[in-house]
């Protein structure tokens, strides 16, 4: 397994996070460690790598974006080896937490990418509750789309903001089968109005100053989904649609057996604005 780690302002700790395969660390997830507050756990595989970094400095406190096992791997084996630990997350995650093999079964890939997680017991969190650990007091923010149980964390003086899956940055061109695309636009939109000074996000690089960049982000996502609308009124297919907007095949879409693809992207836009749309109507 792999973990490497790196220090930012002083105070956040970032903690990427891989199984090992073909001797290389393969689809990272980050967790981040701020004086005592861990913000998600990383993958199963990786669990023991996680407990080892953190017996010098424990958590007192464990708060997952989501329940996806990237995420929540390493919460049954820190709260084994700490009972005392607090596990927090949206109250649709805590039966994941509680039963992940029966609750959230997994596709091949995910097993194989990053396993089964252990039970963990947690505690609620809504949309504009607090968390408070060492000098810190953070704010619980809803960004349902990626999942609908995501939350973001928001340190309103530092400006600081772990958007876990919400953004990781680039130009999407697939999306898991389970993802609301219009819900994802939302969110950023939601995030995007607020004084930021540093994204952290679930994977990827730390943005400071990431204003410009969630808006390009927008902007994209809003003016694919007027093309997918312009060539579906036109009598277009799903597939010839995702061909046409977002290319060739893609290796990810073969590895996943389609549960993050292309179509799905087209599928999200074009399903979820239809209940928009009826729900608007009846107002």
């Amino acid at each position: 397994m792999a973990l490497r780690h790196s220090v930012y302002f002083g105070s956040v700790t970032r903690l990427d996070l891989a199984r090992t395969l073909v001797g290389r660390g393969r689809y990272w997830t980050t967790a981040y460690l701020v004086d005592g507050l861990l913000i998600d756990s990383g993958c199963a595989h990786s669990a023991p790598e996680l407990l080892a970094f953190l017996r010098a400095q424990p958590p007192a406190k464990l708060f997952n974006t989501h329940s996806h096992e990237d995420h929540i791997g390493g919460n049954g084996l820190l709260q084994r080896t700490w009972p005392a630990l607090e596990i927090y997350a949206h109250p649709l995650a805590l039966p994941v937490l509680h039963s992940p093999r029966q609750r959230q079964p997994l596709h091949p890939y995910r097993r194989i990418t990053w396993g089964w997680p252990l039970a963990s017991i947690g505690h609620p969190l809504t949309d504009g509750d607090l968390i408070e650990v060492g000098r810190w007091t953070f704010r619980v923010i809803a960004t349902p789309g990626h999942a609908p149980d995501h939350l973001s964390l928001y340190q309103p003086e530092r400006g600081w903001l772990f958007s876990g899956d919400l953004f990781v940055g680039g130009r999407d061109r697939a999306l898991l089968a389970e993802a609301d695309i219009w819900s994802i636009i939302a969110s950023l939109k939601k995030i995007a109005g607020l004084e930021l000074t540093c994204l952290f996000p679930g994977s990827a690089h730390v943005r400071e100053n990431p204003k410009d960049e969630l808006q390009h982000k927008i902007t994209y996502l809003e003016e694919m989904g007027g093309r997918v609308f312009d060539l579906h009124s036109k009598g277009w297919q799903v597939d010839a649609i995702a061909r046409a907007l977002f290319g060739g095949p893609q290796f990810i879409e073969f590895f996943t057996l389609g549960h993050f693809s292309r179509r799905n992207l087209v599928r999200s836009y074009l399903r979820n604005r239809a209940t928009l749309r009826r729900n608007f109507h009846r107002r």
